[in-house]
């Protein structure tokens, strides 16, 4: 499937949400080309997204393409990469399985978050993440020393791939089932949100934190968090991330 360039962050934002285990993309003629390994009923969501979309049967190698197309990141110190490949000489390696649960490291906005988190433990101090999906920002703040963290998630099986990529990297975040605007959530002196801009609109009064993280929204997204004042913004690929901290201090 194949559109417009004007239309391309809207597309990728798009795919996220129908494939969050990984898609590909490819700058052909003019137009941007995305690509999903799917079945029917990943068809028909394309068709319902997109209107219109071209298929072919897999090829015998699709595994093989399926393990290029997650290649390895490297933010600061971290390295962000798949079981599969070796973490360079001295990283802080985070590695992750790409699975059912959104967040291989290789999305911009994982990547900014990272960057911000690697920033903050200079200070230390524990960490909340709200809609963990793999886990690989709880992960990586836990690796570079925040204590606790607490990562919490709507979806259980989303948490089980999480505490699985947690254990395989030898670190314990506290997983947690809860809904991020109906349950109670605890304070933090660092709050990360890598989620929806809505949804992060209406967190605001349910957090205690000394500094808050959020991303998942593109850069002309602005999202208004009552409470809080805008400290910095990051961009990346046309995806953004901001630093905030509590109004009045």
């Amino acid at each position: 499937m194949t559109v417009p360039l004007e239309r391309s962050e809207q597309a990728r934002a798009t795919m996220i949400d129908l494939f969050p285990e990984g898609f590909e993309e490819a700058e052909r003629g003019g137009g941007l080309e995305l690509a999903a390994y799917t079945d029917a009923s990943g068809a028909t969501r394309l068709w319902r997204a997109f209107g219109e979309y071209a298929w072919s049967e897999v090829p015998e190698d699709w595994q093989t393409r399926w393990r290029e197309f997650h290649r390895p990141v490297r933010i600061e110190e971290l390295w962000v990469g798949p079981p599969w490949l070796e973490a360079p000489e001295g990283a802080v390696a985070i590695v992750i399985d790409p699975g059912r649960a959104f967040g291989t490291g290789a999305h911009p906005t994982t990547q900014v978050c990272l960057e911000l988190i690697s920033e903050l433990a200079v200070d230390g101090g524990s960490l909340l993440d709200v809609g963990c999906g793999s886990g690989v920002l709880s992960i990586a703040a836990a690796k570079l020393g925040f204590e606790p963290v607490v990562a919490i998630d709507h979806d259980e099986v989303t948490l089980q791939t999480a505490r699985e990529n947690a254990e395989a990297n030898g670190v314990a975040p506290d997983f947690r089932l809860l809904e991020a605007l109906e349950d109670e959530l605890p304070a933090a002196d660092v709050v990360v949100a890598n989620i929806s801009a809505t949804v992060i609109e209406a967190l605001p009064p349910r957090i205690d934190a000394r500094c808050l993280l959020t991303s998942g929204y593109l850069d002309s997204e602005s999202p208004r968090v009552d409470g809080f004042a805008l400290l910095e913004r990051r961009a990346r690929d046309g995806w953004a991330a901001d630093l905030w901290e509590p109004s009045g201090r």
